[in-house]
């Protein structure tokens, strides 16, 4: 069969169309597989007891020395920079399911904004992640801490305040669910980001950010 100009181009299309859609997953999956696979590496050399605490979420957690803010607690850190709350929905299964934690607290969304998503995306993400968890663990409780200001991502802020609220109105609605709002936490008496609390990227905290965090945490989770 002879195929027309117009006909190979538009093959050729599809076929660039394709193989990116391809590439794209097989980064997406590459990019996290190698950590995933190391936290479950880590639980089946050390099987986790049910009933503990796991944090998960973007940098800002796997940054987080957990054990000096909270020395008296037995917590499990699952942060992977960089991540989305989509991120941490679709590997549940393979890291934070198998737990059979109590306690969840997530901190995400910050990174999905800065990659062009929505309030309204960020939103309807996060519910899915409570479906996701609610489905399979349905007695244990989720924490969202409130997606941060920051310096470098300033003028994110309105989007982000709006994805907060959505998020807060979801919490409030379930007696499972709590909403960590850190936001008020990080201003300077200017109103905007404190760089007290920020390292130099302006995106990343420094320990005194993490010490208003700590704070926050215990008041909002009675701990």
């Amino acid at each position: 069969m002879i195929l027309s100009p117009r006909r190979i181009v538009a093959l050729a299309i599809l076929f660039v169309v394709g193989g990116i859609s391809v590439a794209e997953a097989q980064q997406k999956e590459s990019r996290w597989e190698k950590t995933i696979a190391g936290f479950e590496a880590v639980d089946a050399k050390n099987p986790p007891q049910p009933g503990g605490i796991v944090f998960t979420g973007s940098s800002s957690v796997r940054m987080w020395d957990l054990k000096k803010s909270f020395p008296e607690l037995q917590l499990v850190n699952r942060g992977f920079g960089g991540s989305e709350i989509a991120d941490s929905t679709e590997f549940a299964p393979r890291f934070l399911i198998p737990h059979k934690p109590r306690q969840i607290v997530l901190y995400a969304g910050d990174n999905d904004i800065a990659k062009g998503k929505d309030a309204a995306a960020v939103i309807e993400d996060f519910q899915q992640f409570v479906n996701t968890i609610s489905t399979a663990l349905p007695e244990t409780k989720i924490a969202f801490l409130a997606i941060k200001p920051s310096i470098s991502r300033w003028k994110l802020w309105p989007t982000m305040k709006a994805a907060n609220e959505g998020i807060a109105a979801i919490c409030e609605a379930d007696p499972k669910l709590d909403f960590i709002d850190i936001s008020p936490d990080m201003f300077g008496d200017d109103g905007k980001p404190d760089p007290a609390l920020f390292a130099k990227d302006g995106l990343h905290m420094t320990p005194a950010g993490y010490e208003r965090w700590t704070a926050r945490v215990r008041k909002t989770l009675g701990w």
